[in-house]
């Protein structure tokens, strides 16, 4: 992928990095996804531990040593569907999504009625771009009269990644009604509207997302490049540097020229911005 560079950019560079993809809803690059130095704000969700408490991997070698110990748990049992999944989110966080599928594939087939299973492996069918079969995976993963706003806005990443964007929003509208204001929700709505060339809600929903404590640094990239989109360049970097060390600031800016530089004129062309992947979670 175009961003993901040798020159070792900070993390919140590599946010902006991901943020802006050669294609409309193209893969995140694994080098640009699965390190983070300051909680694990690239890899939404967790990994559990052996005590049901959730434990977010912070960087790359802490996802390579969850890779060995859930990958080692799983190898002797491979029907515990608690080992499958998280052995399946370190793959994912690592690159390996082929592999991931194959492991929730054949762990779905010992315990076909785990809607926790059927959910990782919805996500996992997802990043592999298998859509079809995430849409049903994710479909068996919750129900009509007790929905799962984590399922909800997976369905509606997926829908979006289809091209199907009115569906994605009202996945994403469900879900905001049993969890109001969650920013990862409200992000992946204000990309669904980028795809549709609706500027003024995306920045809209993004600033309301921007403005929850909960706000991952990836929103706050997806604010930045929505208002360069429209042109306010000026505000758009100060976006980009704000509440950052003068160092990443700098990075961050020079991400965001470069990704607002090869959107070009897609307005007068006709054709649909190049923005970040909705996101289905772990």
């Amino acid at each position: 992928m175009p961003f993901c560079r040798p020159l070792r950019p900070s993390r919140s560079a590599r946010l902006l990095a991901s943020a802006a993809l050669a294609g409309v809803l193209a893969l995140t690059a694994a080098g640009c996804s699965m390190t983070s130095k300051r909680g694990g704000d690239d890899v939404t969700g967790s990994i559990g531990s052996s005590s049901g408490a959730p434990v977010a991997p912070r960087s790359e070698a802490e996802w390579r040593r969850s890779l060995e110990v859930w990958g080692d748990r799983y190898k002797r049992n491979p029907g515990d569907v608690e080992s499958a999944i998280n052995y399946a989110r370190a793959l994912r966080a690592t690159g390996q999504r082929a592999q991931a599928v194959a492991v929730l594939e054949q762990t779905s087939m010992r315990s076909p009625n785990s809607m926790a299973l059927s959910g990782a492996y919805g996500r996992a069918l997802a990043d592999a771009g298998q859509y079809a079969q995430a849409l049903e995976a994710l479909g068996k993963a919750h129900t009509p009269d007790n929905p799962d706003w984590r399922i909800l806005n997976a369905q509606g990443a997926v829908l979006d990644q289809m091209g199907r964007h009115a569906e994605a929003q009202k996945h994403y509208t469900a879900a905001l009604k049993i969890m109001p204001d969650e920013p990862s929700v409200l992000s992946n709505l204000a990309m669904s509207y980028v795809l549709m060339k609706d500027l003024k809600s995306a920045e809209d929903t993004l600033r309301r997302a921007v403005s929850q404590p909960s706000a991952s640094p990836k929103v706050r990239q997806n604010l930045a490049l929505v208002v360069g989109l429209q042109g306010r360049f000026d505000e758009a970097e100060k976006i980009a540097a704000a509440e950052l060390p003068p160092s990443e600031a700098e990075a961050n800016v020079t991400y965001l020229r470069q990704m607002l530089a090869q959107q070009g004129d897609w307005k007068k062309k006709g054709g649909k911005p190049m923005v970040q992947r909705p996101d289905t979670g772990t």
